[in-house]
């Protein structure tokens, strides 16, 4: 069989290797330019090996690749892109990267107190538990003795750091939490069955991790289980029915409380006394539904936590969650889940910027990714929170013609396989559904409260098995790289501040 071959490319692929790239027909094009830099980067990437004096490790739950893929289209068209091209912060050559299996060890589709517990321990864990070992049960107070694992913040704690955990979701919920507590049930977040002494809960746990100085910084929202049932206090009410005080106690150990933004500004971030900020009685705000002048945002968060922890020469441990990306998808919501994805962002940003690579091991990832799902075949542009247009046949943007399904209407780029917004009704039997899908314009696609048109219904969208992305730079970020299973990010971590 001959092979015809011009002389140009003849001459390009048995020449000097300059030369080869300058003779390809194609070498003007900005995309094999940017190609080209971007091979570059990579190869004058050097491993860091120095002993990591400080690690950040940057949650955003329920940010799988699906999800983080809507957070750049996003964050891409609101800076005026077509928002494919797009950049996010931690997704530069600077950073390594690998997929991460998310399984749990007694579950296909995995839990966050889980996912959370094994980056903080070294090992999977058991569904809806947190940090306690495979012999385990849920909800199973008698098997927790004998089963506590040993935490990273535990670790370096013994090691002379300082530890710190800000999360936008409830500080006693299963990321934050998986920092400094073990529990047979993640939901115990204010108290335990009755006769269960083999531990206490989460809110506790938490103050009684501060009172022996193994968490030193602790910033978030659940404010209701640390007060009395019924007791307001800057906002916060309590919903404690033992009635038990942790503000007071707190107080009484000469920690600083925050309850709002200008509590918040007049924390002293000099290391001198621990910090307790609780900025929500549930939850933190939505990005998108936040006010300045009621809860800091995560980036102020991020940044004050540094600038407290950095006072101890020793280096300290800081976990950072973005908890709200996660129940914006659950509640269908792609235009709140995006706007949290990109305060995450700016926070990972801002980490970035106020840490040095040499000593610092920063690793961004997420727990687990949600049942979310891209429609096709929408051209160059088209709004990630809006609906599908047809691709241009000339220029690079889509054309003006949206696209329909077989039902003759149009069809957002985002949909969940499953909750609240499912196109299935409930009829007048039980399990009796039926449905069709309603007209859907531009405007009610791309509003702030609309609900994602979902298959299968479901009270609260479910979280997916999928792989998700982990992203590192600093000392020994070159580990992170392949498909790792999610308990060697705490390896990672632990080997960089061992490292000789």
């Amino acid at each position: 069989m001959k092979t015809l071959i011009s002389s140009a490319l003849a001459l390009a692929l048995t020449g000097s290797a300059a030369f080869a790239q300058d003779a390809l027909p194609q070498a003007s094009s900005q995309w094999f330019i940017d190609g080209q830099a971007a091979i570059q980067a990579i190869l004058d990437r050097q491993p860091n090996t120095n002993r990591a004096k400080n690690v950040i490790l940057l949650i955003a739950d329920g940010n799988g690749v699906g999800t983080n893929y809507a957070t750049r289209l996003y964050d891409g068209q609101q800076k005026g892109m077509m928002g494919e091209e797009n950049i996010l912060p931690y997704e530069t050559p600077e950073f390594y990267s690998a997929l991460v299996k998310t399984y749990n060890i007694n579950a296909q589709t995995p839990d966050s107190a889980p996912t959370a517990g094994s980056m903080n321990t070294g090992v999977k864990q058991r569904f809806n538990l947190i940090n306690l070992g495979e012999n385990a049960i849920h909800d199973d107070c008698s098997t927790v003795d004998g089963n506590e694992l040993a935490l990273f913040s535990e670790l370096m704690t013994e090691a002379g750091k300082s530890v710190g955990v800000v999360s936008t979701a409830r500080i006693t919920h299963a990321t934050p939490a998986a920092v400094y507590a073990k529990t047979a049930n993640r939901n115990w977040e204010d108290s335990v069955p009755e006769g269960c002494t083999a531990q206490k809960d989460i809110a506790t746990q938490l103050i009684d991790a501060m009172e022996a100085g193994t968490i030193d910084f602790a910033m978030g929202g659940g404010g209701r289980y640390f007060l009395p049932k019924d007791k307001e206090m800057g906002g916060l009410k309590g919903r404690r029915e033992d009635n038990v005080d942790l503000v007071e106690r707190a107080s009484g150990l000469g920690m600083q409380l925050a309850t709002d933004t200008a509590g918040f500004n007049t924390l002293k971030l000099d290391g001198s006394a621990p910090v307790l900020a609780l900025f929500n009685s549930s939850h933190m705000e939505y990005e998108a539904d936040r006010a300045d002048d009621d809860e800091p945002s995560l980036a102020d968060m991020t940044k004050a936590a540094i600038e407290y922890l950095s006072k101890n020469e020793n280096g300290y441990y800081l976990e950072i969650e973005a908890g709200r990306v996660d129940h914006a998808n659950h509640d269908g919501n792609a235009a709140r889940t995006v706007r949290d994805g990109v305060a995450f962002a700016e926070a990972v940003a801002l980490a970035d910027e106020l840490t040095n690579d040499e000593d610092t091991l920063i690793i961004v990832t997420a727990d687990h990714e949600h049942a979310i799902a891209f429609n096709g075949y929408c051209g160059r542009g088209s709004n990630i929170l809006g609906l599908c247009y047809d691709v241009a046949k000339k220029g690079i943007k889509h054309s003006d013609e949206l696209l329909t399904a077989d039902d003759g209407k149009p069809y957002t780029v985002i949909g969940y396989l499953n909750g609240t917004g499912s196109v299935l009704k409930k009829g007048e039997g039980e399990n009796d559904y039926t449905g069709a899908r309603p007209e859907l314009d531009q405007e009610t696609a791309t509003d702030l409260d609309y609900v994602q048109q979902a298959l299968i219904p479901k009270s609260s969208e479910t979280h997916s098995g999928e792989d998700v992305a982990i992203y590192a730079k600093g000392p020994w970020a070159h580990l992170v790289d392949g498909t790792i299973e999610q308990n060697v990010i705490f390896h990672v971590m632990n080997h960089a501040v061992n490292a000789q």
